[in-house]
C-alpha cells in the first residue's frame, strides 16, 4: 500500500493520499476526539497525540496538527498508523446509513452560485486538502463554510477575497462580498 503525502497552503495541515477503495465516504470533518467516536478508525487515529482535526476527502485525509508539534515527529506516526490499519484490512471509513437529508429550498441565484462553487472552486480546494461548502446567499453576501486545510489557513482570506469573491462577482453582479462562517 502506498500513501503519498503533500504539503498544503496551511502549514499546520498535511494531505495523506490513499487508495479510494479504503474510503467509502468523503467530505467529513472531524474536529476533536468526541466527534471521532462515531468512526472507529478515526477515533483510534486521535490516540496519536498532537492531532487537532482531520478532514476526509474523496481520496485523502487532510490532517491538521497542533501548533506546538512538528511534522517530523507526527508524520511518521500517522503513516505507520494508516499503513497498519490498511494492511490489517480495517475499513477506514464505513458508509453511514442512508438518512435522507433535509435540503433547504434555495432561490435561483443561490443554486447558480452553489453550482459555480461546486464546479470551479471545490476541485481546486480539494487539491490543497480542504473543502468549501456553499451555505447561503443573503443581501449580496455569499456565506461559505471552510473545511480541512482551508480552516485556519493563513491564505484562506486571500483565497476568499481575491479568488472566490472575484469569480462570483464576475458571474453574478448581485454578489458584493464573500464571507467564511
Amino acid at each position: 500500500m502506498d500513501i503519498e503525502t503533500e504539503l498544503t497552503p496551511n502549514p499546520e495541515t498535511l494531505k495523506f493520499i490513499v487508495d479510494k477503495k479504503f474510503i467509502f465516504q468523503h467530505g467529513i470533518e472531524i474536529k476533536n476526539e468526541k466527534e471521532a467516536k462515531q468512526y472507529k478508525f478515526i477515533k483510534n487515529f486521535f490516540e496519536i497525540k498532537g492531532l487537532k482535526s482531520i478532514f476526509i476527502g474523496e481520496n485523502f485525509f487532510a490532517v491538521t496538527k497542533e501548533k506546538n508539534i512538528t511534522w517530523s515527529i507526527l508524520k511518521t506516526k500517522i503513516l505507520t498508523f494508516m499503513l497498519d490499519s490498511i494492511s490489517s484490512n480495517k475499513v477506514l471509513i464505513e458508509k453511514k446509513s442512508k438518512n435522507k437529508e433535509v435540503k433547504r429550498k434555495k432561490d435561483k441565484i443561490s443554486n447558480n452560485i452553489e453550482k459555480i462553487i461546486d464546479e470551479k472552486v471545490r476541485p481546486a480546494v480539494a487539491r490543497d486538502g480542504g473543502d468549501i461548502i456553499f451555505e447561503s446567499f443573503d443581501k449580496g453576501v455569499v456565506y461559505l463554510k471552510l473545511k480541512g486545510a482551508c480552516s485556519g489557513c493563513p491564505s484562506s482570506t486571500a483565497t476568499l477575497k481575491d479568488g472566490i469573491e472575484n469569480l462570483l462577482t464576475h458571474y453574478f453582479p448581485e454578489v458584493k462580498e464573500v464571507r467564511a462562517i
